[in-house]
């Protein structure tokens, strides 16, 4: 048999486990033989229902395991958590010869060979299911030996414990927030201080595959325009320059081959981007680009919702955006003039303007995607 790890080993083993949950497996393991146990597991318990699920586990059949979570889980004498850093083993917590007699020693514990259980709690928190280190001695009781040693880990497996929950909680965010940025119709492109491309949400690839007003050269963002390739290096040389150029609502301008406009808004990273990829680059910044262009029909549902306009009114304000004044208006929808002045005066008591120049900046407040 190996040798039982040393204490400070075994440690620095646990804490390696806190960076990297892969490794508890391992760790278990080597619990396990620390302690002098037959079997060692964490455990996640429910204190009302009495289930249980078994994360890491050692020295116990599979079958076993199945038939803990399926059936003998609410039998368990142990099921009644203690407080948290308290070693305890079945004579602590129920009347002994009585636990003998149930279905958890008879039909679950003795078919392996052994006699009692040990757990302690290794969260503080109000966790719904706490995790709990688990412990089957053997074929005699939890000794003194084997529970000032489960004791002795309690602080350090807590802590490993604490850290998984907040490098998990740092990328549940990162994924709910990446998934957001894939679902936007502008173009979102994450940069290093040599303007590599970190990453682009599937809008961006597109605008990159069209190779015109941006394109990626050997995985290098470069614009169409010079001067515009020469502000993307000057701003994203450094997260400093991108933090002042963001707070400034810096933008850069991009032309495409057909003269029509694009705008590339600079966007400061927090820190969680900035340095949570496993890329070898780190991203200083983003650009957030969209085509400059007043579609009125994009947001039409917005703007209808948000103002509780009638369709014949929807109409009306959309050709005001699109065509034009009042004649044109009349003429695109083949109504009077008196009719279309009818409905932009209703508009305007609805949306609270007074002027057709300001129906416009509504629309366009409405369709821009950072709006949005």
């Amino acid at each position: 048999m190996p040798r039982p790890p040393k204490q400070p080993e075994l440690i620095e083993d646990i804490y390696d486990s806190g960076l990297h949950p892969e490794l508890w497996s391992e760790v278990v393991v080597k619990l396990n033989a620390f302690i002098g146990s037959q079997a060692c597991g964490l455990i996640s318990k429910d204190p009302v229902s009495k289930s249980g699920v078994t994360h890491y586990y050692c020295g116990v059949d599979p079958h076993y395991i199945q038939l803990y979570a399926e059936t003998y889980a609410r039998h368990d004498p142990l099921a009644r958590l203690p407080r948290y850093g308290e070693v305890r083993n079945i004579p602590d917590l129920v009347n002994f010869d009585e636990y003998r007699r149930g279905r958890f020693y008879q039909e679950w514990l003795r078919p392996q060979g052994c006699v009692d259980v040990a757990n302690v709690v290794l969260e503080q928190s109000k966790s719904p299911s706490p995790m709990l280190m688990t412990v089957i001695p053997g074929k005699d009781m939890l000794d003194a030996r084997q529970r000032a040693r489960m004791q002795s880990l309690v602080p350090h497996a807590s802590r490993a414990l604490l850290i998984n929950k907040a490098i998990e909680r740092k990328q549940d965010r990162a994924i709910a927030l990446a998934d957001v940025v894939d679902r936007l119709n502008a173009g979102v492109i994450l940069l290093d201080a040599a303007c590599n491309i970190v990453h682009n949400n599937p809008a961006a690839e597109m605008l990159l595959a069209a190779e015109d007003v941006l394109r990626s050269v050997a995985g290098r963002l470069v614009a169409r325009s010079a001067a515009a390739s020469a502000a993307l290096r000057d701003i994203f040389r450094d997260a400093g320059e991108v933090a002042l150029a963001a707070a400034a609502g810096r933008k850069i301008q991009l032309i495409s081959h057909d003269g029509s406009y694009y705008v590339a808004h600079v966007i400061a990273l927090p820190s969680l981007l900035r340095e949570g990829g496993a890329e070898p680059h780190s991203a200083v910044g983003a650009l957030f680009v969209w085509k400059a262009e007043l579609d009125g029909r994009s947001c039409a549902g917005v703007i209808d919702r948000t103002f509780d306009l009638t369709p014949a009114e929807l109409r009306v304000l959309q050709a005001i955006v699109e065509v034009g004044g009042v004649p044109e208006t009349a003429i695109a929808l083949g109504i009077a003039e008196s009719t279309v002045k009818t409905h932009l005066y209703r508009v305007f008591a609805k949306t609270g303007v007074s002027r057709q120049a300001d129906l416009v900046k509504l629309a366009a407040g409405f369709s821009n995607p950072l709006v949005h």
